[in-house]
């Protein structure tokens, strides 16, 4: 019992030292955390929470009153609104599933081990998703202009006998930003698709093969299941961003002629600070995005079967 006592003063030592450090750790761990969250919460759930608050007021600039749910009743009524929701209804539904379609085809044709300059062809497609969104804006309206490179290049070509209207026509003019946005995005989807594609066992393709699939039948039945949870990411990603859609618009045709290309980004934008401020119904319009992200997100899921 003697020879036990200073055993046990040490192992009980060696417990608050232990538990001492563990505390230490603890509080270090969740400083970090702790920070990391108030941050999130000042910068992202703070605005999202003051905005739906907002969207029950009414005013000009900051001199906001609640009204209930005028401001949303007034959606319903406002044919600007209307316009902008068919305007990007139309680019999500057209410019979504060809972007995809192309980066899956790019993505297949960059993924052959027998193809020589791969990294060329693949930095090369990818490189418009890193270009300013301002600078390549400015640079289609040019390209798209009256007198443009591709009014020219078309008529020298014979394509054409006179310069389409690719700015002023109501159809060219959504025809022109979705080509925009296609040429920007195509290449930044193709990057998923491709890195999944490397993780695909190439032994099922050769089976495949010597089963005789064709490559477009093993694009259909391999390449299309197996990219099937990366199809469903990139396809609600690209559908947030095409609802979110502002920069194209704003810098290419203004929104025009006629409020015909205009969308509830640029919208929300004109409510804000191109008209007499109106924060409250401002607020308003960028929650019908939420609610229509979230509805065509559901649509997905159901459409790709995934019941997680």
């Amino acid at each position: 019992m003697i020879t036990a006592k200073p055993n046990a003063d040490i192992t009980q030592n060696l417990n608050k030292s232990t538990r001492a450090l563990r505390t230490k750790n603890a509080l270090i761990g969740w400083s970090f955390v702790v920070i990391a969250t108030i941050m999130i919460c000042w910068f992202y759930f703070y605005p999202m929470v003051h905005a739906l608050i907002m969207s029950f007021q009414s005013g000009t600039g900051t001199n906001l009153t609640f009204v209930g749910l005028d401001n949303y009743k007034r959606l319903f009524q406002d044919p600007t609104f209307i316009a902008a929701v068919k305007n990007t209804v139309i680019f999500l539904l057209v410019q979504v599933p060809v972007m995809i379609l192309l980066a899956l085809v790019f993505s297949v044709l960059l993924n052959d081990k027998t193809l020589k300059f791969k990294g060329f062809f693949r930095t090369a497609i990818f490189l418009p998703a890193v270009t300013s969104l301002v600078a390549y804006s400015v640079i289609f309206k040019y390209l798209f202009g009256l007198d443009g490179i591709l009014n020219i290049m078309l008529m020298k070509t014979s394509l054409i006998s006179e310069p389409i209207q690719w700015l002023t026509d109501p159809f060219w003019a959504k025809v022109a930003i979705i080509i925009a946005i296609t040429w920007r995005w195509t290449g930044y989807n193709m990057i998923f698709y491709l890195s999944s594609l490397q993780n695909i066992d190439p032994s099922i393709y050769e089976a495949a093969k010597i089963d005789g699939a064709s490559p477009i039948q093993q694009f259909f039945k391999i390449t299309i299941p197996m990219l099937k949870p990366i199809i469903l990411f990139t396809s609600i990603t690209s559908t947030i961003g095409t609802l979110q859609l502002f920069d194209e618009v704003m810098n290419i045709t203004g929104g025009g002629p006629g409020n015909s290309t205009i969308t509830i980004s640029q919208y929300i934008y004109n409510i804000s600070f191109k008209y007499t401020p109106d924060f409250g119904y401002a607020a308003t319009v960028s929650y019908a995005i939420v609610i229509m992200i979230v509805f065509f997100s559901i649509i997905q899921f159901k459409v790709a079967g995934d019941k997680k």
